[in-house]
């Protein structure tokens, strides 16, 4: 059974939405320094660091105290991951997360223009029913 694509439209139209508000969720700053930490296993001053060096920019409360969202922890495990595990350095990480973050941006622009794309389509180009071959 095909589904209709206004209905596919709608699905993906929904799950952006989804995909949107756990965005935010992972936005909210909520770990002060010592508790970012400790979920990463390193010290208060590398993240202080990185912070200095640009690589990582927490959230800061009305008494200047930093704070870590869930996707600032999530950057800083990639960071770790790339470091520990694939021997890259400090600059190199950064420059494969730049890139990463650029992909996933034009990734959601194709997504966009193709869901335009496809309502154009359906609009100007209505789709006609196929002749059964005899």
């Amino acid at each position: 059974m095909k589904v209709p694509n206004a209905l596919r439209y709608a699905k993906r139209l929904e799950a952006n939405v989804l995909v949107n508000e756990q965005r935010f969720e992972d936005q909210e700053p909520c770990y002060i320094i010592s508790v970012a930490a400790r979920m990463l296993g390193m010290h208060a001053q590398t993240l202080r660091y990185y912070e200095r060096v640009g690589i990582i920019a927490p959230s800061r409360s009305g008494g200047r105290i930093r704070l870590y969202s869930q996707a600032d922890i999530s950057r800083l495990r990639q960071i770790q991951r790339l470091i520990n595990d694939l021997g890259v350095n400090l600059a190199g990480a950064e420059v494969i997360l730049r890139l990463n973050e650029r992909i996933r941006r034009m990734e959601g622009e194709m997504e966009g223009l193709r869901m335009e794309l496809q309502r154009l389509r359906d609009r100007y180009l209505p789709a006609t029913p196929l002749e059964e071959e005899g």
